[in-house]
């Protein structure tokens, strides 16, 4: 069985050593010393000034809007997994969809300045599959709507964007550390924000509102993580560079089989200025019915991809949208995750592109 992804695990006796610390303080959770150094750590490799560690993506989504008081409508992309959108719409703000970039797939920054009315607070946009977003464009327009701007990074680890870290762009950043990820901590989050005040009330919010045990500096939530995760996540990162070198290498794989096949596949454009992180290797089909008939292919050879992302969200059933995003909804019928991890043998690699490739050329019809 060949998946889409794989999670990386580190060897099992540097995981161990962690965790024979643990068991012998019995910190288990609470800003535990591995919690800590994990901050630590990865502060200093994202150059950020303010990095929490947050029990998984989705509560680093949520607490972000919290922190920046959020309310009334959000403008965001209909194109990325579920929880950008159900993490709005948890917070009792309004999603309106503006449509994406028919290149790069992220938000069309084009789009966003007819999408904004008096009841607009922020912008919400995700770096789709580590592309980065126009981030330039979207400053501009914050700024002159006095908006906030979040970045769901979840796919953007390790990316740099115009000379430093994409991370750093916008009011807040968060990232997902789920075991799918190219950094995980089996399960697990992180959240960045640029000023003093946001971080400071993120610090609260995480940790139920606690000032100190008995006093609260106002109302939060349990996004903590333990020990557990965190150590995790401390033996993943020094292999961090290994394993984007060994993902670029089988990318470009990819790509070179299916030149020499000569089946063209559209593929997400990375903006210029971009130094990809391989997180994921995405390609779109002509149709939906030629991504069902290569998926079923792929399956009967115990190959699974994976449809990322689909639907677009303006057809979830519980968001009622009336948003027109052609490109959106046409892409999520097309999107389709081929697999790629650390350790996928060539010979993998190679079958799959001869299964697509045959799929592709049935009469005659090549990809475009």
């Amino acid at each position: 069985m060949i998946n889409v992804t794989k999670s990386f695990l580190p060897p099992f006796e540097e995981y161990t050593a962690y965790l024979k610390g643990v068991w012998e303080t019995a910190h288990l959770t609470n800003h535990g010393p591995l919690v800590t150094s994990l901050e630590a750590r990865l502060k200093e490799y994202f150059n950020v000034p303010h990095f929490y560690f947050l029990n998984n993506g989705t509560i680093a989504l949520q607490i972000a809007l919290k922190a920046l008081d959020i309310k009334g409508e959000v403008i965001t992309t209909p194109f990325s997994y579920v929880a950008t959108t159900s993490s709005i719409v948890w917070e009792n703000a309004h999603p309106v969809f503006a449509d994406i970039d028919p290149a790069t797939f992220t938000i069309d920054a084009s789009k966003i300045e007819a999408a904004i009315t008096p009841r607009t607070s922020a912008i919400l946009a995700t770096h789709v599959y580590g592309v980065p977003c126009d981030t330039e464009a979207i400053d501009a327009i914050a700024k002159k709507y006095n908006l906030k701007v979040i970045y769901d990074a979840a796919h953007a680890f390790g990316v740099q964007y115009k000379g430093k870290n994409l991370l750093n762009y916008g009011d807040i950043s968060t990232l997902s550390f789920h075991a799918t990820k190219l950094f995980h901590t089996v399960e697990g989050g992180g959240i960045i924000a640029g000023d003093s005040e946001v971080a400071h009330r993120i610090s609260y919010l995480r940790n139920f509102g606690h000032n100190g045990q008995e006093a609260f500096w106002g109302m939060g939530i349990n996004g903590k993580s333990s020990e557990i995760h965190a150590a995790m996540g401390l033996c993943v990162l020094p292999y961090l560079d290994e394993i984007i070198s060994k993902r670029k290498a089988i990318s470009e794989l990819y790509d070179e089989i299916f030149l020499e096949s000569g089946v063209s596949l559209q593929r997400p454009q990375i903006p210029e200025g971009t130094v990809y992180n391989y997180g994921y290797y995405v390609v779109f089909m002509k149709s939906e019915e030629q991504l069902l008939n290569v998926r079923d292919a792929l399956n009967a050879e115990g190959i699974y991809p994976r449809r990322y992302f689909y639907p677009s969200l303006n057809q979830l059933p519980y968001i009622n949208s009336t948003a027109h995003v052609p490109v959106s909804e046409d892409a999520a019928c097309r999107a389709l995750c081929l697999p790629l991890y650390h350790d996928l043998p060539h010979d993998a690699v190679e079958k799959i592109c001869s299964v697509i490739a045959r799929q592709v050329k049935k009469g005659n019809a090549v990809l475009l």
